[in-house]
């Protein structure tokens, strides 16, 4: 079976690649912000430039056993398990808010009729406050896992031993490269915390109507 010439390519120098991948993205995030373009844009945007290093990063910590660190099955189970619960926390508290003042305002304002204007009120604060929960504790998850990553795999762009698990991908030696190369530390960081300074200003476009 041949290599695939894309693989071989970027697998000689993967951080070049991932980092010109994520400048791609970035200008062109920072443009679409800069001249209010949809939010669908915004977010495909975001979506593109953390989607290289993310996917490496969650192949090396995935299969990175307990044995390494004390935690479950793996690094990026444990911690993605974690932030998705506190994102719901958010989303239920944030949501309890806007009952509890729609409620809470609805007697006042029944003679005029504007129970619905409260809660369309409440929830475009949603639409802003969630987001930017959420980015913030996007921001302490891509620094924990990239903490890890820089344990598992060193700062080196190609390391030459590290800790990375020997079974993955084995059998494909070029990709594993590339995997690997994608999922340095500091590109994982720095395109992990650009995407949470943006989300709160993509989240802006995302104001619902009731």
């Amino acid at each position: 079976m041949g290599t695939n010439p894309v693989t071989t390519a970027i697998a000689r120098h993967p951080l070049v690649w991932g980092v010109g991948w994520s400048v791609v993205f970035g200008v062109a995030l920072a443009v679409a912000v800069t001249v209010d373009a949809p939010a669908l844009l915004d977010w495909a945007l975001i979506l593109g430039l953390v989607l290289p290093s993310t996917v490496a990063t969650v192949a090396v910590l995935s299969a990175t056993p307990r044995a390494h660190f004390e935690a479950m099955s793996s690094v990026f189970s444990h911690f993605f398990v974690r932030y998705l619960a506190l994102v719901v926390g958010v989303v239920a508290w944030s949501a309890s808010v806007v009952v509890g003042a729609a409620i809470s305002q609805t007697i006042q304002l029944a003679a005029e009729g504007r129970e619905r204007e409260i809660v369309g009120i409440g929830f475009d604060v949603m639409a802003v406050v969630v987001p930017t929960v959420a980015a913030v504790l996007w921001a302490a998850f891509v620094l924990r896992c990239a903490w890890f990553l820089a344990r598992v795999r060193g700062w080196a762009e190609i390391p030459l031993a590290d800790a990375t698990p020997t079974h993955l991908l084995a059998t494909r030696p070029a990709l594993r490269r590339v995997v690997v190369g994608l999922a340095h530390p500091a590109l994982f960081a720095v395109s992990g915390l650009v995407v949470a300074i943006a989300v709160p200003f993509a989240g802006e476009g995302l104001e619902l109507t009731i």
